[in-house]
Parts: C-alpha cells; sequence; structure tokens
C-alpha cells in the first residue's frame, strides 16, 4: 500500500542510494514511495490495459541502473525518465507487430457490463472519449509536453528532465499543443454543428 504522505526528495534520493548498495528493505520503501507516480504518469502515455506491465518494466530497468543513479535530477523525475523509454519502446514494438481488432457494430459493447445510469454518465464517457481523441491527434513531442505537464502534475523543469530537453522547449511545445486542441476544438464544434 502507498504511503499516505509522499516522501520528500532527499528522502527519495537517501533510499534510492541504500537500494544501489543492496538494502532490499529500503528499495522496497522506494517502490512503495513512488510507484503511484510512475502508474499515474504512465497512465498518461499507454494504454490502460498495458499501465501494470509498463510500470513493473520500469522498475526492473530502475533497479538494474540504480547503481548508476547520480541525483542530477530527483529520483521521481530520473522515474519518470525510464518509464517514458519504457513507453516509447512498447509503441515502437507494438508498431512493428500491427494487430487487427474486430470491433462490435453495437457501441455499448465496447464496455459489457457497463451501466450508464442516464445521459449525465453518458456525457462524462463521450467528454473523456473526446479528450483523449483530441490527444491523440496532438503530434507526440507536443502531446507528451502537455500531458506530464498538465495532467500528470509535473513542473516544467521536471517534464524537461525526463524528455531530455530544455524547458523552454517544453513550454513551447505545451503552448502549441494548447492551441492546437483548441483548434481541433472548434473544427469539432463546426462538424457537430453541420450535423446537427
Amino acid at each position: 500500500m502507498p504511503d499516505q504522505h509522499p516522501a520528500s526528495p532527499d528522502t527519495l534520493t537517501a533510499l534510492a542510494a541504500a537500494g544501489a548498495r543492496g538494502d532490499q528493505d529500503a528499495l522496497t520503501r522506494l517502490v512503495r514511495a513512488t510507484q503511484q507516480d510512475v502508474t499515474r504518469f504512465l497512465t498518461r502515455l499507454c494504454a490502460p490495459a498495458d499501465v501494470a506491465d509498463l510500470t513493473q518494466e520500469t522498475y526492473l530497468r530502475a533497479i538494474r541502473a540504480l547503481p548508476s543513479f547520480a541525483g542530477r535530477a530527483s529520483v521521481r523525475t530520473w522515474l519518470f525518465a525510464i518509464a517514458r523509454r519504457v513507453a516509447a519502446d512498447q509503441v515502437r514494438t507494438a508498431m512493428c507487430r500491427p494487430r487487427l481488432v474486430a470491433l462490435p457494430a453495437d457501441q455499448d459493447a465496447v464496455l459489457p457490463g457497463a451501466r450508464f445510469s442516464g445521459p449525465r454518465e453518458r456525457h462524462r464517457f463521450d467528454e473523456q472519449h473526446a479528450l483523449t481523441d483530441l490527444l491523440q491527434r496532438l503530434e507526440p513531442q507536443r502531446r507528451e509536453a502537455f500531458q506530464l505537464t498538465q495532467l500528470a502534475g509535473l513542473s516544467y523543469a521536471e517534464a524537461a528532465a525526463a524528455c531530455g530537453c530544455p524547458v523552454g522547449t517544453i513550454r513551447s511545445r505545451v503552448a502549441r499543443a494548447r492551441e492546437d486542441l483548441i483548434a481541433a476544438l472548434a473544427v469539432d464544434d463546426k462538424a457537430h454543428t453541420a450535423v446537427g
């Protein structure tokens, strides 16, 4: 179970250093203290069905790399950078092996067992689907910067460290992502007005 209170950066650095020296208890505490953040981060980068596996892969890579952790960035930022690479590797692998999926004609069958108690819940589901669709249309680097800062809650500096680019680049990508999203919303609104 994750800790109730987030561990401080200094505590995480101390746990990482102890884990690198072979302290299994420190390693366990480090994973517990950061797992919720890593999972939330990956939720924004990959399909929900892949989050658990990619979180596990992130920690496997992190544990192997722990002896080389130099502390130039915070432990969370370091883990996010690893998680980002894990997610990117998963996308590259999926692109090499495309899968065909037959979609049911009845859209309610997409979520078996889902019960919408009324138009409000359906509307929320539709809004979430529309937001996901809009984000997927963004250029990948802009989408990543937007998700890291606006959805995952990273500071611009943390997002820059995770992406391996300057803070100004992250700010620019986020600004352009916002412009792209506003433009896409305007186009979608016009399309819905024309149809309705």
